[in-house]
């Protein structure tokens, strides 16, 4: 997800059971805005690793709610810990995103990285470029044309002859 729609992401558009959860808004201008970046909401799915994350997203919201450090139930999965009701700028994110890099023991980089390799690791798994793309919230040509370089492997080979070049004897 963006971060912006990170920053939006509401407890009731994320199911559980399902292992889902519908973007369909965003934080812009310090404001929730009922739209997302290419206007056409999206169900994003839910791998084990970001079921963990929001549950240890709901128990941090819980012992911040008891601290009296955020608002008592808040709807937004990802709350600030003062005074606002939502994240309402990025670098809110990039500061804890920081932390966590640190705390890790990794190098600092942009957060918007992770989005990058989501789509890198999907692509380099020979996923369906279509599939990529609705998951990112991009058409096929936005996708193909950011992140076409990883596309290639050594399957390459195997890819040219699904053509049957060699029984035709030219190119």
């Amino acid at each position: 997800m963006r971060p912006s729609e990170i920053m939006a992401l509401r407890w009731t558009e994320v199911d559980e059971d399902k292992r889902t959860a519908r973007v369909c808004r965003i934080v812009a201008d310090r404001q929730i805005q009922e739209r997302v970046k290419n206007k056409k909401n999206r169900v994003v799915l839910l791998d084990d690793r970001a079921l963990g994350a929001l549950k240890g997203a709901k128990e941090n919201a819980m012992r911040q709610a008891a601290r009296k450090m955020q608002h008592a139930q808040s709807p937004y999965v990802f709350p600030p810990s003062k005074g606002a009701e939502f994240i309402q700028e990025t670098s809110v994110l990039d500061k804890h995103f920081k932390q966590a890099l640190a705390a890790l023991s990794l190098r600092e980089r942009p957060q918007y990285n992770c989005r990058h390799t989501y789509a890198t690791l999907c692509l380099m798994a020979g996923m369906n470029t279509a599939f990529i793309a609705s998951q990112l919230g991009h058409s096929v040509q936005m996708l193909l044309s950011t992140y076409a370089r990883w596309i290639s492997s050594a399957s390459d080979w195997n890819e040219m002859s699904k053509l049957g070049m060699s029984e035709m004897g030219t190119k």
